[in-house]
């Protein structure tokens, strides 16, 4: 499409109003990351240590800051722009005008086996071998892909996606607008064991798990429910691939859980938490709004809203990247205390 056209299309997330090149108006064929943009094609720049790219790449557009040193560049080599103070965040919807995921069209597959006590929305898609038992209960438009599986009186909001192979348990319910992506499990068994004299004893599983609004859940992730009560996930919270939830945790709105990350049994995370890759939370502890966790961090105690912590166990982040300077000079810092206990003699040591 052309230019112009793009940037009317995405001129409603530019609420500061589009700053455009106005030179010509090139077609654009696609998108593409900035040093691997072809002639057609729209790429952007987020920020000044990315400056050097505009003179180097062979993007026919640009989404810029709003940095008129930046915008002079791309004019100079003759690239038209869009400026705006979010580049990242404009070139997501920009993919999008270019592509859109597969979803398969509305209808039943002959191989799907659907109880007859399951209850089906309009514009429905279901795929290939796909498994509904008896009370499950699917909202419009929602989209279930090949394999499938959805045990009794699950609950499928409006407008979701279920990738292949994903599972979900009795005693789901997930909202509207949610991904699960293949492989995950939502609503599993939690691990539930009481000790015994004659060994441990199975703890049923009887809670619910409740996906809010808007969740998106990677590849090969579970969820788990609880002996009693919910685990629950809050709105527009996005879990990545390789995440296990625990029994009973509560995970609050927006946020963001990267792959590997592991929460036991009860954690609970406030609204806007950020765990890294790797990340471990114990059970029963509570990670405050707006935490920021880095990668590989240990959270075995509460944490307060707003902290940024490192390490493990956890540590304020700050802390944390003078102990690590630290860490790395340890063989000197010991042949130094070597030296001094030499020089002071026995009685020092």
């Amino acid at each position: 499409m052309k230019f112009s056209e793009i940037v009317q299309k995405l001129a409603i997330h530019l609420p500061e109003g589009p700053a455009v090149f106005r030179g010509e108006d090139p077609e654009i064929t696609g998108v593409a990351a900035v040093d691997e943009a072809t002639p057609g094609s729209l790429s952007y720049i987020e920020g000044g240590k990315f400056a050097d790219r505009i003179a180097k790449t062979a993007a026919t557009a640009l989404i810029l800051p709003m940095d008129p040193q930046f915008q002079q560049q791309a004019s100079d080599r003759g690239i038209v722009w869009v400026a705006t103070r979010e580049p990242r965040l404009l070139f997501a919807h920009a993919i999008a005008l270019f592509y859109q995921p597969f979803r398969l069209p509305a209808g039943i597959h002959p191989t799907a086996s659907i109880h007859p006590g399951a209850t089906l929305g309009e514009n429905v898609a279901i795929g290939a071998f796909v498994s509904i038992a008896q009370g499950v209960k699917i909202a419009n438009n929602v989209c279930i892909h090949a394999n499938v599986s959805l045990y009794p009186h699950a609950e499928i909001g409006e407008g979701t996606v279920l990738h292949g192979h994903c599972t979900i348990h009795e005693r789901t319910r997930i909202g509207k607008g949610c991904t699960i992506h293949a492989g995950a499990v939502i609503g599993s068994e939690g691990f539930g064991f009481v000790p015994s004299r004659a060994g441990w004893v199975k703890m049923e599983q009887s809670g619910y798990t409740v996906l809010e609004d808007g969740v998106e859940v990677g590849c090969n992730s579970n969820i788990d429910r609880p002996a009693v009560g919910e685990t629950r996930i809050g709105e527009n919270t996005k879990i990545d691939n390789l995440v296990q939830i625990g029994h009973g945790c509560k995970i609050g709105k927006n946020c963001v859980l990267a792959a590997q990350v592991g929460l036991a049994g009860g954690a609970k995370l406030g609204n806007n938490v950020i765990l890294g890759g790797q990340v471990g939370v114990n059970n029963q502890v509570t990670v405050g709004d707006g935490v920021i966790a880095s990668a590989k961090t240990g959270i075995t105690s509460d944490v307060p809203p707003g902290a940024i912590v490192s390490g493990f166990p956890a540590i304020p982040n700050k802390q944390w990247l003078k102990t690590v300077v630290l860490f790395n000079r340890l063989p000197e810092i010991y042949q130094s205390l070597k030296q001094l206990q030499r020089l002071l003699g026995p009685k020092s040591n």
